[in-house]
């Protein structure tokens, strides 16, 4: 994670230069930088770059609703992709020198709101979806010639979401949530009662499968969605359930490259408050803490990760994004509000703008 001559660094000499003079200010006196997509109040979708103290620093116009963004320092540039069922991606420059440039997916397919950067920022990969095979896979794209589309390989599973790299920086971890879509009937879910969600490890160079766990098959409705990793490597995960609404089977788990995945046991009320979906999951800065969020619920849980259960339960009105500060963590929510949660004291801010569902700290 960056702080924010990190985000300079890699953002170019020239960032601070086109700014406008107030935005400029605000990136002088911000220590972190948070991005997200928005819906702006005339309903307009963009992204935005946020000091910690909720300045806006930066914005981009996105052609439709964008879901997360990932950013490489040694690319230097930033990627927003559409929300599922979306068929584009745009490429930005934090600089502000180069126009943004938008990927539109290929025949096909369509992507899945999130991507990841290799660690040299030369190839970019994003879960999409083979929705005629009813299949997922990453599509891999090569930074260094315009974001062209280079080859793919399979997430051994149906509907692919959040997808990480691991701290090997080989392997990467993805989220298949089980559920068939297609662009013909929208986000209508196609095969809810033969559901089959997986987390898998993959290796990045070659695409190759190095392990797929899946929960219980008693819980093949439990379609996991969000991840993040925690200082041992873990991989914590987020589920939404596609069951009977009067069910309420557990929603948090870990899973580890060695082939264990579980779920936590969360108190009855507080699982009840999820409403059975979380939306975003974010680990603290030291991985010590894991964060998740239900925008349903109206709920932000702080879990303490070794001893498994959650320390802290805090109201969100429809409150999704989560990313780390020094201390705690920053929400957002899709009323326009960026508070603090678990240690991390700061001010509600409030905007003109929604917040999507996904907040990422750059800087």
């Amino acid at each position: 994670m960056w702080q924010r001559r990190a985000f300079l660094k890699a953002a170019g000499a020239g960032f601070a230069a086109s700014l406008l003079p107030r935005q400029a200010l605000a990136l002088e006196q911000t220590e972190l930088v948070f991005a997200s997509a928005v819906q702006t109040a005339s309903g307009n979708y963009g992204a935005v770059l946020l000091g910690e103290a909720g300045e806006l620093i930066a914005s981009i116009d996105l052609p439709d609703r964008g879901h997360d963004i990932t950013l490489s320092r040694e690319a230097g540039r930033g990627v927003v992709f559409a929300r599922q069922p979306g068929t584009f991606a745009v490429v930005f420059d934090p600089s502000g020198r180069e126009a943004p440039v938008t990927l539109t997916s290929v025949a096909g397919r369509h992507f899945f709101g999130h991507g990841v950067f290799s660690p040299d920022g030369k190839l970019l990969y994003a879960t999409e979806s083979d929705f005629e095979a009813a299949q997922g896979v990453v599509g891999i794209y090569d930074a260094g010639d315009g974001y062209r589309r280079i080859g793919e390989f399979p997430t051994y599973g149906t509907g692919p979401h959040e997808m990480l790299l691991m701290p090997d920086g080989v392997t990467l971890v993805v989220a298949n949530g089980g559920i068939e879509t297609h662009p013909d009937y929208g986000r209508t879910e196609l095969n809810l009662e033969t559901m089959d969600p997986s987390v898998v490890f993959i290796d990045r160079r070659d695409g190759g499968l190095v392990g797929q766990l899946r929960l219980d098959s008693g819980l093949h409705q439990l379609s996991i969605r969000h991840m993040a990793t925690d200082g041992c490597g873990r991989v914590w995960f987020g589920c939404q359930y596609r069951g009977a609404p009067s069910e309420s089977p557990q929603l948090v788990g870990y899973a580890s490259m060695d082939g264990d995945i579980r779920l936590i046991e969360l108190p009855p009320g507080t699982l009840a408050d999820l409403r059975n979906y979380v939306g975003s999951v974010a680990a603290s800065a030291d991985g010590a803490t894991i964060a998740v969020s239900s925008p349903e619920g109206d709920l932000l849980v702080a879990i303490d990760v070794e001893g498994r259960r959650p320390v802290l339960a805090q109201t969100l009105r429809n409150g999704c994004g989560l990313a780390p500060d020094g201390t705690g963590f920053v929400a957002s929510s899709g009323l326009g509000e960026l508070i603090g949660m678990a240690g991390a004291a700061r001010e509600t801010k409030r905007f003109d703008f929604q917040f999507d569902n996904h907040l990422l700290r750059v800087g």
